[in-house]
């Protein structure tokens, strides 16, 4: 059996204005308990940043910033690489290491963003189902 990206992916995906506080987006995180934000760049054209833990570790930590006085848009990565809900979690797998990356939007034949997926989503199928063979 071939395990798919939308099987495991996140969905809704939490989205965080690009002018919010970055101390805004860290509790929104630590309460959802997830390590990732998708930033609304332009919802219209469906281009999106995002946010991780990394970037709150080297720009905000590691720079010493105040979380309270830095807005999202000054710390989130843009230009995503994005995943089709279609794709073989290896494939997806191929994908992040590719691109040295550990977070993916999931996007439809639509255009529409479906979902996230994460490398620590990978993890978990992984523990779950193991890995085929054929996969």
């Amino acid at each position: 059996m071939t395990h798919k990206v939308k099987d495991w992916m996140s969905s809704p995906v939490i989205v965080v204005d690009r002018d919010s506080s970055v101390a805004y987006a860290l509790t929104l995180m630590r309460r959802r308990n997830i390590r990732s934000l998708l930033v609304s760049i332009d919802p219209g054209k469906n281009l999106f940043g995002i946010l991780t833990t990394t970037d709150i570790r080297d720009k905000i930590i590691a720079q010493e910033k105040n979380p309270a006085n830095t807005s999202v848009r000054e710390i989130m990565s843009e230009n995503l690489v994005t995943a089709n809900p279609d794709w073989t979690l290896k494939h997806c797998s191929i994908e992040m290491q590719k691109n040295n990356i550990h977070h993916m939007p999931v996007i439809d034949e639509h255009n529409s963003l479906v979902g996230l997926i994460s490398a620590t989503d990978l993890f978990f199928a992984a523990e779950e189902i193991g890995w085929d063979e054929e996969d």
